[in-house]
């Protein structure tokens, strides 16, 4: 199970990657948002993958972690949060300059 998730994680840096490189604005915003998943899972793997774990520690039983759990949570809302944020600034960005390059260069007269 922790090479699903090793594999799993490391297709969604890649993928994640590859998108933040690109010239346009959702890409990078697509790729931005993978990258926060490959993340979330990673804080999630290393709690120790526990199947049929107690939530509650007793001394006698092997328990689940709580604290990657937490953090994940905590960043899935952050994440949510910072994603509508970058669209809502791309899209001011394209009404702005009249195109959807990272770099910001205006949108050049056609020739006539």
């Amino acid at each position: 199970m922790e090479s699903l998730y090793a594999i799993t994680t490391g297709v969604l840096t890649a993928c994640g990657l590859f998108l933040t490189l690109r010239g346009r604005t959702f890409p990078v915003v697509v790729g931005l948002t993978l990258l926060s998943y490959a993340v979330n899972l990673f804080l999630f793997s290393m709690g120790g993958l526990t199947t049929g774990g107690a939530a509650i520690i007793d001394g006698k039983a092997d328990f689940a972690d709580p604290l990657p759990q937490a953090l994940v949570l905590t960043a899935i809302v952050i994440g949510f949060a910072m994603t509508a944020f970058v669209v809502i600034l791309a899209m001011r960005a394209r009404s702005e300059l009249g195109n959807d390059h990272v770099d910001g260069r205006k949108r050049e007269e056609p020739h006539r």
